[in-house]
């Protein structure tokens, strides 16, 4: 399993949210470069960043920032936010991004994703956010009526490999991730899972390696010093 230690930009800090709620952000790193260097220090070969500003107002803010953070630190990284058209998916991808997140888009504009797919294979990550297992779009600020599991047959069925599930109300929380969800998810579709929300202590990381999860996302937990992210990553090397 893979640990992805995460920067999530906001107004071109580096913030954490509590259950998605953007007045909760709060800067938890002197810079998102200091952030990435940490990171890096520690051992992790991927890093998930988010533009929160752009996941609200559905157009790329912070992509330059991103993208040069992602540059200087020398790790694999999968970017979401804001990503609503192929250009936008092309603008990432194009400047050294690894793999970018399409969230909304999958609910709103499935076409964007077949032609994504199509285009650039497993460099396309869906991002699944749930709030009581449906799907939220926008930034976490628009319900939907699509069943997380539904979405998530859907997406298989066009040719994506990888899905980044989040519990909405585990995100931020340090509460432990919503594992019953997760569980049901890795029996539902043969997709990749990323874990994301609610990770807090490493005893989290491995119950997620049991569940055969692919990968888990880490924010709060490495920021508040719960989880010591060098230590996590050497304990998934072992399991």
């Amino acid at each position: 399993m893979i640990i992805l230690p995460a920067i999530d930009i906001k107004d071109g800090n580096c913030v954490r949210l509590k259950k998605g709620i953007y007045e909760t952000a709060e800067k938890v790193a002197e810079s998102p470069y200091i952030a990435a260097k940490s990171f890096a220090d520690a051992g992790a070969e991927w890093m998930h960043m988010v533009d929160l500003d752009g996941a609200k107002d559905a157009k790329l803010i912070n992509a330059d920032l991103i993208s040069d953070v992602a540059k200087s630190s020398g790790l694999k990284v999968e970017v979401g936010g804001g990503i609503r058209n192929m250009k936008a998916v092309e603008y990432y991808l194009s400047r050294g991004i690894d793999r970018v997140i399409l969230g909304s888009a999958a609910v709103k504009n499935p076409q964007l994703v077949i032609d994504a797919v199509k285009e650039y294979g497993e460099r396309i990550v869906i991002g699944i956010d749930t709030k009581n297992g449906m799907v939220q779009a926008e930034g976490w600020l628009d319900n939907s009526e699509v069943d997380y599991i539904e979405l998530a047959k859907r997406m298989e069925d066009v040719g994506v490999c990888t899905i980044v599930f989040t519990d909405i109300d585990c995100d931020g929380m340090l509460s432990g991730p919503n594992l019953k969800q997760l569980d049901d998810l890795t029996h539902e579709v043969s997709c990749n899972i990323i874990a994301s929300g609610g990770v807090a202590v490493l005893k989290d990381i491995l119950i997620l390696s049991n569940l055969d999860i692919y990968g888990a996302i880490c924010g709060k937990a490495i920021y508040s010093g719960n989880l010591d992210l060098r230590q996590a990553i050497e304990m998934t090397k072992k399991i």
